[in-house]
């Protein structure tokens, strides 16, 4: 196994600007140079010690200058601390390209500034751009005088790239005639827009094309498809009202983007030629999007502690690794189980008292007006800890119970799961019901054992109940004593509760499908109150079937025995007490318990090349993850996403060492 750090990238727009004392205390630690007494980072010491990156010598002086504004080849700590501060700025990634390209750094760039750094660029050495043609006049003016501010800089990067696609296509077609052989399209697309290839789409180039001639209006329309797919998406997202699992045709995308006028007939007939050689599918899906949307030069994720890749893709996948993937999720399942059960044992405690509380004949059984009233009578007799009374056992088969439910979900939905990342309605529904059933084997022994507890504070001058007596009392037949009934409350609520959950928190992503950790925490909370109030009367048979009657009251010999004495002696009430008490203590143990789930598989991410937890993060950042440096704090969280998003936003990579570009140079 190999084991990876990650780098704490987030959105430059919600990121917090570090403490002056704290980054003054990393700067102190990088900088080598001293001038009249004060510290100083050199170029190296900025880029190759502080950034952790293998550029060139070239490559590192002009990185180095993005930070330098005084451009005297040294890094003062108000320099340093200043990139800092722009790093965090919305528009970090176009502020910071265009330091790269200001080498005098007074606030414009010149033609001469901008040939100069382009020149170093892998795409200069693969496309010999016209340098002195007329889109760069048309910039810079024809005697190639004047200069360029930032926000008209801006704009030159954006259409330059493209500027340099259409040259590419030009040189290639030597004959003038406005097509391209097929591939020679894909040399430009592989070596010129790169960044815009996944993997997915750069291995179907010549099969999208079905090995016919490219046209000038073709190329430009695959271009400017990759480049819209997240307006694609939003288009997408309008003709579904927000579903992301429904199959829509190639005229329902037309209609939903007759609005947005850059997106044309052509690039939608190459989005669906695209997803068919992929999928051969006549209807696409918001996964097929994602596969083949552009990767993004930044993510928005939870801090990660680690990332451990067990295989290097999904077709290495063995028995062992998918037992280990098992595991994985089972011990991450317990830990969340325990941490949701924890936060809401005492509404458990209070919800099992009022269940177990009989209204017929008997005189003086009713001990509690509401769940308000018990609670207050259990502080008051058995103090604070009561609420707590049962809480071990609990915490001891939670554990194995919630590991079991989630670790089974997630199996069945992986196993129900087709090519492209979806999963039917039956699936979600049967993979819930599976994990429900497979839980029981662990919840019944534990319901029975906690519930006595629960109750044996009811008993004034009772003798002490300890789980221990419970279990010899019992047996190990006993123990399971109400299973049908057990199941009978759990297979439904899992039924239930799972897919609630899983699309309620895809209705709370955002427009790239990410969940904050609060809309995990809000959908798990959603998810439980129809999912609990709604088996409640199982719940209730359940309850009566595992508590000891006392001298005077009704006992059952069975589920169906239960349901009629409970309804000819109570009425059809009784079925639903302590719904009020249930629901505020599933629906928030499960929105906890889920959210803890989530997050541990987020910050300790093991890739066992199976399926991740959907909006997890944004995309996937081309980023060395070997090097993660903890002292990058603040905006400096966002260095290494900027400098990548140059590379692939703007396709303007600077040489590293060994790379084929630097060769070239060199000779």
């Amino acid at each position: 196994m190999k084991l990876e750090s990650r780098p704490i990238t987030e959105n430059p727009m919600h990121i917090k600007r570090a403490s002056t004392e704290k980054l003054r205390e990393i700067f102190s630690k990088y900088a080598t140079q001293q001038v009249n007494g004060e510290p100083y980072m050199t170029s190296e010491d900025f880029v190759r010690s502080f950034l952790g990156q293998s550029y060139n010598e070239e490559s590192i002086k002009l990185i180095a200058g993005i930070a330098d504004t005084s451009k005297d080849g040294l890094i003062s700590f108000a320099e340093f601390q200043a990139f800092e501060g722009l790093l965090c700025t919305p528009d970090a990634l176009y502020k910071t390209a265009f330091q790269l390209f200001d080498r005098n750094g007074n606030g414009s760039v010149t033609y001469s500034e901008f040939v100069d750094v382009f020149k170093k660029t892998d795409l200069h050495a693969k496309i010999p751009f016209k340098l002195d043609g007329p889109f760069i006049q048309l910039y810079f003016g024809k005697d190639r005088q004047r200069v360029i501010n930032y926000v008209e800089f801006s704009q030159f990067l954006h259409d330059f790239h493209e500027e340099c696609a259409m040259e590419a296509f030009r040189l290639k077609d030597t004959s003038g005639s406005g097509f391209i052989s097929a591939l020679d399209f894909q040399d430009i697309m592989v070596n010129v827009k790169k960044h815009l290839l996944t993997s997915e789409v750069r291995d179907n180039l010549i099969a999208v094309t079905e090995g016919h001639r490219v046209s000038f209006p073709y190329f430009m329309a695959f271009n400017s498809l990759l480049n819209n797919m997240e307006l694609i998406k939003r288009i997408y997202l309008n003709a579904t009202s927000g579903n992301r699992a429904e199959p829509i045709t190639k005229d329902e995308l037309l209609h939903s983007a007759q609005t947005m006028s850059q997106i044309t007939p052509l690039e939608i007939d190459i989005l669906f030629q695209l997803t068919g050689v992929i999928h051969q599918s006549g209807r696409i899906v918001y996964n097929d999007l994602s596969n083949i949307a552009p990767e993004h030069y930044i993510k928005n994720i939870t801090h990660r502690l680690a990332e451990i890749k067990a295989v290097e893709s999904p077709a290495d996948r063995s028995f062992l690794i998918q037992m280990l993937e098992s595991t994985y999720r089972f011990t991450l399942g317990s830990v969340a189980g325990a941490v949701g059960a924890t936060a809401v044992y005492p509404i458990d405690l209070v919800k099992t008292r009022m269940q177990n509380q009989r209204t017929g004949s008997f005189i003086g059984e009713v001990a509690y007006r509401n769940s308000w009233d018990c609670c207050k009578k259990v502080i008051r007799h058995e103090g604070f800890l009561g609420l707590y009374r049962g809480l071990v056992p609990q915490l001891m088969g939670v554990a194995p119970e919630k590991a079991i439910k989630l670790t089974v979900n997630d199996f069945m939905r992986d196993k129900l799961t087709d090519k492209q990342g979806n999963i039917p309605r039956w699936g979600e529904v049967l993979a819930g019901a599976c994990a429900g059933g497979s839980q029981v084997i662990f919840t019944n022994p534990l319901e029975i054992v906690k519930i006595r507890l629960q109750v044996a504070g009811e008993i004034a001058g009772g003798a002490k109940v300890r789980a221990l007596s419970v279990v010899r009392e019992l047996g190990l037949f006993g123990l399971y004593k109400g299973a049908r009934a057990c199941l009978l409350r759990d297979v439904p609520f899992s039924a239930i509760y799972f897919p609630m959950y899983a699309h309620t928190k895809a209705a709370f992503a955002d427009d790239e499908g990410y969940n904050h950790p609060l809309t995990l925490l809000a959908a798990g909370a959603i998810a439980g109150i129809p999912a609990a109030s709604l088996v409640t009367p199982a719940d209730v048979i359940k309850t009566r079937l595992q508590v000891v009657a006392r001298t005077g009251q009704t006992t059952y010999s069975g589920v169906m025995d239960a349901a009629r004495k409970i309804m000819a002696e109570e009425g059809p009430r009784a079925f639903w007490k302590g719904t009020v008490a249930r629901v505020f203590r599933s629906s928030p143990q499960f929105g906890v318990t889920l959210v803890t789930y989530e997050l541990l598989q987020r910050m300790l991410y093991v890739d066992f090349g199976g399926s991740r937890p959907a909006g997890s993060d944004v995309a996937k950042a081309k980023i060395d993850l070997a090097r993660v440096n903890p002292d990058h704090i603040g905006g400096y969280q966002a260095a290494l996403p900027m400098l990548n998003g140059i590379e692939t936003k703007f396709g303007l990579s600077l040489p590293r060492f060994g790379s084929p570009a630097l060769k070239r140079q060199a000779s």
